[in-house]
């Protein structure tokens, strides 16, 4: 009988009750703050991530997952007898984790020769960030755990990475120039003026796609982007993102259910690999738009 460990990585954003519920286990990234070195998800709350990203003058940073650690885990789920090793990615364009995680499956067979026939290693890159590969992850774990065949259900997951698109407002440049995603000058005209980019995030790359001013012309903005997108606003699955701000939260919840006649799948917040770009003040909405590149993505290892 098939015995399945589902694995991702923290920059899913994947809630502790999802996790528990479907029972993936998530490696926590490295991020250091100043002096001090934490794990994203575990050692500190969104809302204390937030707080120190305004107060710490240098931008945290994350580091990868490191072949090692995938060794690890990889020998701890064989010997925990498990048939079946599924693990989803951080985007590949933005962190090395993928090709570590790749390459310790190369590693841990040419160990273990024995394991080839007994024990499938999967490595998938998302193209994306935060819960569009989170939310996705969890559906394929649900569907196996209720009797979905495995193979089946992660070809599903790979096709609606393929469609997943993420339009994002930031309501502040600040931590862009720290991240040096805009320059100094830019960010400190932008910040004056009250200019708002609006960014798209799609098959791992981002795009300043307009630019509005002041707070309150965000939202519209950016469910005109996703208009733009799709065929069918009441067809597509979407949802929403936010960081700090409840109050913007609220707003665009409000604004994308008029526009696409239902409620968002699922609300969620940035956690702290991806806030740590975009700032403490940010909103986004993820959706699912037409399918782009499938076949750029790797095809599986014998």
């Amino acid at each position: 009988m098939a015995k399945i460990l589902f694995l991702t990585d923290s920059a899913a954003d994947i809630p502790k009750s999802l996790r528990e519920e479907l029972g993936i286990r998530v490696m926590p990234f490295p991020i250091a703050m100043g002096e001090r070195e934490l794990r994203d998800g575990e050692d500190f709350t969104p809302q204390e991530f937030y707080q120190a990203l305004a107060e710490e003058p240098k931008i945290p940073t994350h580091a990868q997952l490191t072949t090692y650690q995938f060794q690890q885990c990889y020998e701890e789920t064989w010997k925990a007898g498990y048939t079946d090793l599924i693990y989803t990615s951080i985007n590949s364009e933005g962190s090395a984790t993928y090709q570590n995680a790749v390459q310790a499956r190369g590693e841990f067979f040419e160990d273990h020769p024995e394991a080839r026939d007994a024990f499938s290693i999967r490595v998938i890159d998302s193209h994306t960030y935060s819960m569009p590969y989170g939310w996705y992850f969890c559906e394929c774990a649900r569907k196996v755990r209720n009797g979905g065949e495995l193979a089946s259900c992660v070809a599903e997951l790979k096709k609606k990475l393929d469609c997943v698109e993420i339009c994002l407002a930031a309501y502040s440049l600040k931590q862009m120039k720290k991240s040096g995603r805009v320059s100094a000058a830019a960010a400190v005209v932008g910040d004056l003026l009250g200019i708002r980019p609006i960014i798209s995030l799609n098959a791992g790359v981002s795009k300043v796609e307009s630019k509005v001013r002041g707070d309150a012309a965000v939202p519209a903005a950016m469910i005109k982007w996703v208009e733009s997108r799709v065929d069918s606003m009441k067809d597509t699955p979407y949802m929403v993102a936010y960081t700090s701000s409840t109050a913007k939260r609220d707003e665009l919840v409000k604004l994308c259910k008029k526009a696409f006649g239902h409620a968002p799948l699922i609300v969620f917040q940035l956690g702290g690999v991806v806030s740590a770009n975009t700032g403490p003040d940010g909103i986004a909405i993820v959706y699912e738009g037409n399918p782009r590149n499938l076949e750029a993505y790797t095809p599986e290892l014998p």
